[in-house]
């Protein structure tokens, strides 16, 4: 006991000094963690050498990483997910597992006879890393955007294939149709019982608990490990029962307290995880480093061919089927929790396991940097790959350009998100006969078709291009608006749209949006006519919501925005 809590102490210390240095040099944690645990481990300086702590630390981390995961798995949302993401998730997936096999059992990897390491790595390679990709897409407030939440839905489907993968694995050595239907009843079984506890008994209990936070972080606990033994007795591994808890706690209206109560000692625990992964990679020899090189080229290969295809065919053009693809382009930390539970079933070899270790750890880094200039890259592919014949949603635009059938009308909108949105249907209330004379100009796909289904003048395209603007015709254009604000431009800012367009048209009326009160005289100097600031008309609504609560007059306003609300019928909700 004294030798584990020593082990957890330098465990902790080296996660933490190395992950300071990550966070200095804009580097995942998880790899600290990896290194870190590698510093320490019987590979490294021997200072943490006992099998016995190594697993018990593992194991730990692992249930705990698997309780959130399940957690923050939103079954609504799948439901909702709509078939764009149901088809992309299911496209990747499926035809990445296919080419896994393939590849890895041609390349002489064992598939059968008590070995199954093409089966394990093709499963790792299909899963993609929720910790880094919803890390950079928020930093490049990314997640609400058509390409981010295509991405976000297919982790979650991911997510579900992992936990049916994690359901059949313990009965690989003897996979018979049976065998498969025995393991997956147990997983019902443990299912329904997670679900309907979850539903009828711990919602009570939590509602009286509700403000003892401590009980609540308590309760939290005991059900994963309630859960994780009741997998155990079935026959099951305790890893797959957290799994399960933390999705059928996700169900209940106490997830998010949960959740939040939990965080700090998840965190504490998957750096235990991954410290402890890092003590079981051994010095790479030729041999695994050259592996680990062909499953970070197959996976970066196999992400592109199997998510741009599915979303290609769905027509969602070139630059959101190409992003999601180049977001996925990595291998999942809950790829590593496959991995470890192949090594501890004794299914894979350690040579394979610290491949996979060290194509993530690639992966980790070039990932990182790739998605930071995706939209750089993304422009750059695109019109290469239109030269050898694909087609974007903007095929024929240009010709029809130029006959006059796709200029832009007297007011143009440059780009398309919330505001926009709003507007029109501001328009369509107010005065819809202006809708004939307004053109769009955006890339999003479901905007473009959308907006012409509607009979609205549409133009398919990147406002941040000059070509883009000269081929609609904007320069005969009367009003022309900007109404992204530079948060959610891609390729350019407001000042710059600014400059382009006042230079392609000196005559049109410009208005645009800043973000930062100190913006609006930049865009003045730049060209501008006229500079709005939502957030003075946010500020001016919620003063008139102050003043009708202090005249107890909240109801009439809700009543009179409910009304206002009930009219519209806008393109993005």
């Amino acid at each position: 006991m004294h030798e584990l809590i020593g082990d957890i102490t330098l465990c902790i210390l080296f996660a933490w000094v190395l992950g300071l240095l990550a966070h200095f040099t804009r580097q995942p944690l998880i790899l600290a963690y990896l290194i870190a645990g590698f510093v320490i481990g019987p590979f490294g300086m021997k200072w943490v050498h006992s099998k016995d702590s190594i697993h018990v630390i593992s194991e730990l981390g692992l249930i705990f990483m698997l309780f959130m995961i399940g957690l923050e798995i939103d079954l609504k949302k799948i439901v909702r997910a709509g078939k764009v993401i149901l088809f992309a998730a299911g496209g990747q997936l499926v035809g990445g597992c296919l080419l896994g096999i393939l590849f890895f059992w041609g390349i002489g990897l064992s598939m059968g006879a008590g070995r199954f390491d093409a089966l394990y790595l093709c499963v790792a390679c299909a899963l993609s890393s929720t910790v880094i990709i919803v890390k950079v897409l928020y930093e490049k407030r990314e997640l609400d955007t058509l390409p981010g939440r295509i991405t976000l839905g297919v982790l979650v489907l991911q997510d579900i294939f992992a936990i049916l993968f994690l359901a059949v694995q313990p009965s690989l050595d003897n996979l018979q149709v049976s065998v498969i239907l025995i393991s997956i009843g147990r997983v019902g079984v443990l299912v329904a019982t997670a679900l309907v506890l979850s539903r009828y008994v711990l919602p009570r209990l939590f509602h009286q608990i509700a403000r003892r936070p401590e009980l609540i972080l308590l309760g939290a606990l005991a059900w994963c490990f309630l859960i994780g033994e009741i997998a155990e007795k079935l026959h099951l591994s305790r890893e797959m029962g957290s799994l399960v808890a933390g999705v059928s706690l996700s169900t209940f209206p106490y997830a998010l307290d949960v959740t939040a109560k939990v965080t700090t000692l998840r965190d504490f625990f998957i750096t235990l995880f991954f410290v402890a992964l890092g003590m079981t990679i051994p010095i790479p020899g030729p041999s695994v480093i050259g592996l680990a090189l062909l499953i970070a080229a197959f996976t970066v290969v196999s992400r592109v061919v199997t998510t741009f295809v599915p979303l290609y065919l769905m027509k969602q053009g070139l630059r959101a089927s190409l992003l999601p693809a180049i977001n996925l382009a990595q291998i999942s930390e809950f790829s590593l929790v496959v991995i470890q539970t192949g090594v501890v079933a004794n299914h894979i070899g350690t040579e394979t396991s610290s491949a996979a270790s060290f194509a993530f750890v690639i992966l980790a880094v070039i990932s990182t940097f790739v998605m930071g200039k995706s939209d750089e890259i993304t422009r750059a592919l695109i019109g290469p790959m239109k030269k050898i014949g694909l087609r974007d949603l903007d095929h024929g635009q240009g010709e029809a350009g130029h006959e006059g059938g796709h200029e832009a009308r007297r007011i143009v909108i440059l780009g398309f998100f919330r505001a926009a949105s709003a507007l029109l249907a501001e328009i369509e209330r107010q005065n819809p006969l202006v809708l004939e004379q307004i053109t769009v100009i955006d890339f999003n796909p479901n905007v473009f078709r959308t907006l012409a289904d509607r009979g609205l003048h549409v133009i398919y395209g990147d406002i941040s291009n000059v070509d883009t603007l000269l081929h609609a015709g904007i320069g005969k254009s009367e009003l022309i608006i900007l109404s992204v604000p530079d948060s959610l431009l891609k390729g350019a800012n407001n000042e710059k749209l600014v400059r382009h367009v006042r230079t392609l048209n000196p005559t049109a009326k410009i208005v645009a949006t800043a973000d930062l009160l100190s913006d609006v005289n930049d865009l003045y100097a730049a060209g501008a006519d006229y500079v709005t600031v939502t957030r003075l008309s946010d500020a001016h609504e919620l003063y008139t919501v102050i003043e009708a609560a202090a005249a107890d007059l909240l109801g009439d306003k809700r009543a009179e925005m409910d009304a206002l609300l009930a009219e519209r019928k806008e393109v993005l909700p």
